[in-house]
């Protein structure tokens, strides 16, 4: 089981170069990202945007542009587009967004003719290394679906669990988050949270252990359940975190990048292929972790 971004890198060296594909490659901090990710034997690329532009960037970071595939297409559009179908024809493993507005991105993503869709609800699984915490935490749905229904929850559950089992955790356990852990009528998070508890005792939900609702200090905390003497597989060993919805996870992912030293990593699945889908604000190291991350996920898909 990866604990540690540093173990992540390692497994998937160890599994062999995949190859990704940029849309709108013309951005710094994912062309270092791309250069550590072939110089760490994690994956090659093929980038597509302004060739010269690209150039430009990968001299002045010292990435030998000559050692990557690049097609030339200025349109963001068009070159969305094109490296989404390198994707869905074979030809690469998966998907990274570059500098694009994430909507054009994502209408390249969905195009009916060449596009990822699996007919699965797509969700997003932010992965984090936090500090004091003796495993990765893996947390969903912080950026795709905003106030996801039942329906939409069981989904975002499946592709975190298959994430987490990705990363080599056999049997994720699963905390519904809430603010409160009690059912509480008057809070339908907390309903979503009992009937997606129901559903894994009875098999609907498989591969793993859910539990909810959870409040996150009784998800994350030995101590929080034992003071509250909380009886639960998952209190306080939660692999996986299933926010109520878009505010909350996504105030959490900022939290954890902006206020602690935690190290993460992301991914949007439910697609064909693993699509990274990062912040321009993000980091170069998270960018490769995230490329490292949809590398054992392909693979695991195979």
């Amino acid at each position: 089981m990866s604990k540690t971004f540093e173990k992540i890198l390692d497994t998937a060296k160890a599994q062999g170069m995949k190859t990704v594909v940029v849309a709108v490659a013309q951005d710094e901090p994912v062309l270092e990202a791309i250069r550590d990710a072939k110089r760490n034997g994690i994956a090659n690329a093929i980038l597509v945007g302004d060739k010269e532009k690209i150039i430009f960037i990968a001299k002045n970071i010292g990435m030998d542009a000559t050692q990557f595939e690049i097609i030339d297409e200025k349109d963001p559009a068009k070159a969305s587009l094109a490296a989404v179908q390198l994707v869905s024809s074979g030809k690469a493993d998966m998907l990274m967004k570059g500098l694009v507005e994430t909507s054009m991105f994502l209408r390249a993503v969905l195009n009916k003719e060449v596009g990822l869709r699996t007919g699965k609800q797509m969700s997003h699984v932010a992965v984090f290394e936090i500090p004091g915490y003796d495993r990765l935490i893996f947390i969903s749905d912080v950026a795709f679906n905003m106030y996801p229904e039942l329906k939409e929850k069981v989904a975002i559950v499946k592709n975190s669990v298959a994430v987490a089992k990705a990363c080599g955790v056999d049997l994720p356990k699963v905390a519904v988050i809430c603010a409160v852990e009690v059912v509480n009528p008057n809070m339908p998070a907390t309903l979503d949270a009992a009937l997606l508890s129901k559903m894994n005792d009875r098999g609907q939900i498989k591969g793993c252990i859910v539990d909810g609702p959870l409040a996150l200090d009784l998800a994350i905390s030995e101590e929080a359940r034992k003071h509250k003497n909380i009886q639960s597989p998952v209190a306080g060993k939660a692999d996986v975190l299933i926010m109520p919805n878009i505010e909350a996870g996504n105030a959490m992912y900022k939290t954890l990048t902006y206020g602690t030293t935690s190290k993460n990593g992301g991914l949007l699945v439910g697609t064909s292929a693993p699509v990274i889908l990062t912040s321009r604000a993000d980091s170069p190291e998270t960018k490769l972790h995230s490329i490292a991350l949809a590398a054992l996920v392909a693979e695991y898909n195979k």
